[in-house]
Order: C-alpha cells, then sequence, then structure tokens
C-alpha cells in the first residue's frame, strides 16, 4: 500500500507519486467504467512531487470519443472516485474529441504522470 514507482516515457529515472496501488487502481477502473476501454488518465499537480505535503488529487481524463453530457459525465467520475477513495479535494479535468486545445491540457501531459 505504499507509494508507485513509475516510468514517463521521455524521463530515463522513476518518477513516485503520492498514490497508493489501490487507489490508481480505483481511479482507472472508475475511468474504464465511466468513459469505455479508450479512457487514459493522468495525474497531476502536488501528487506527482514527493517534496510536497498533502494536496487534492488533479486528474485529467481522455477519451477519444465524443461525451454526450460532459457535465453529467465528469459529474458521475466524480461520484464514483469519492464512493471509492473517500471524501477528499478531487480536481478533474474530461478531454474528449471535440475538446479543444488548452495551455492546461498540455501542462497535465507534461508534466503529469499516465495512470
Amino acid at each position: 500500500m505504499g507509494q508507485n514507482t513509475l516510468q514517463r516515457p521521455s524521463i530515463k529515472h522513476p518518477v513516485t507519486m503520492r498514490l497508493t496501488s489501490d487507489q490508481i487502481n480505483a481511479i482507472k477502473q472508475t475511468a474504464h467504467a465511466v468513459l469505455g476501454d479508450d479512457a487514459r488518465v493522468t495525474l497531476f499537480g502536488s501528487r506527482v512531487d514527493d517534496a510536497k505535503k498533502g494536496g487534492d488529487i488533479d486528474l485529467l481524463f481522455e477519451t477519444d470519443h465524443l461525451v454526450d453530457n460532459r457535465a453529467t459525465t465528469a459529474g458521475a467520475l466524480y461520484v464514483a472516485l469519492i464512493r471509492k477513495l473517500g471524501d477528499r479535494k478531487i480536481d478533474i479535468i474530461l478531454k474528449d474529441s471535440a475538446t479543444p486545445a488548452a495551455p492546461v491540457l498540455e501542462i497535465a501531459r507534461q508534466t503529469g504522470i499516465q495512470l
């Protein structure tokens, strides 16, 4: 139940994050249950920095298909995560095939760790 070490594709040394294996699995299962098998999740923000304490869980959820109702889908992701992870601060960004490019998406991809 300790911290995990994952590899970023462009970095040769291990990167740690402040999530347990159970938390990672719950997040990935939620992504696939709500968005489908093509869903990808990236953790970004303070949770990818071991030197920082506390902090919310910042997640970028991506899918290649069009999401019919983005607000409802983001709400479904949030509720499912709260049920699995407990009551905590979780920030969700949802990107589907119709989402325009935005700086926050690039920052999340460049600084985050894909789960």
